[in-house]
């Protein structure tokens, strides 16, 4: 990583986190009755703890609707919008009400539902299995693919610049 991200990630204040292909590896079970199922890694968890007790908040920005997002959202105590189908929208709205400068917000994506929102914030990331169109916009790729443990990586990245 060169100088300039790692100054960046120092001043983090944000991290954004598409659902679907980030915290699941973008597939899901559909039982009999149209239910959906997914699988997460309990180590994106504990990254999202972490990254809590250094102050940078976090949020889910998905364009499905689905209770499992809500669900996932709600165990691990943040804030989650979901049928955005304007994901840069949402961030400006947010970013805005917050007071969070658009340059100090990292947004980890996974496929091109994602690439407005992630243009307009100061660090973008994303899982090796990424769409070709994400990783050639994205600042740094994740040696975890989606699912795989991609919150847990950023916050051994974190915490390498953080000096922690």
């Amino acid at each position: 990583m060169n100088a300039n991200i790692k100054n960046r990630i120092k001043k983090l204040a944000l991290i954004i986190y598409d659902f679907d292909g980030v915290m699941t590896n973008n597939k899901l079970f559909v039982d009999q009755n149209g239910n959906e199922i997914v699988q997460v890694n309990r180590s994106d968890g504990l990254g999202v703890s972490q990254i809590k007790k250094l102050n940078i908040n976090q949020i889910i920005i998905s364009t499905e609707k689905n209770p499992v997002v809500a669900a996932r959202a709600k165990k691990l105590g943040i804030k989650c919008f979901q049928a955005v189908s304007n994901k840069k929208k949402i961030i400006i709205e947010y970013c805005r009400r917050h007071s969070v400068p658009l340059d100090f917000v990292a947004f980890i994506g996974n496929d091109i539902n994602d690439i407005d929102g992630m243009n307009i914030v100061g660090l973008k990331f994303c899982p090796s299995d990424a769409h070709c169109s994400i990783k050639k916009i994205s600042d740094h790729i994740m040696h975890s693919k989606g699912g795989d443990g991609v919150i847990r990586e950023m916050l051994d990245i974190i915490n390498k610049y953080y000096g922690r």
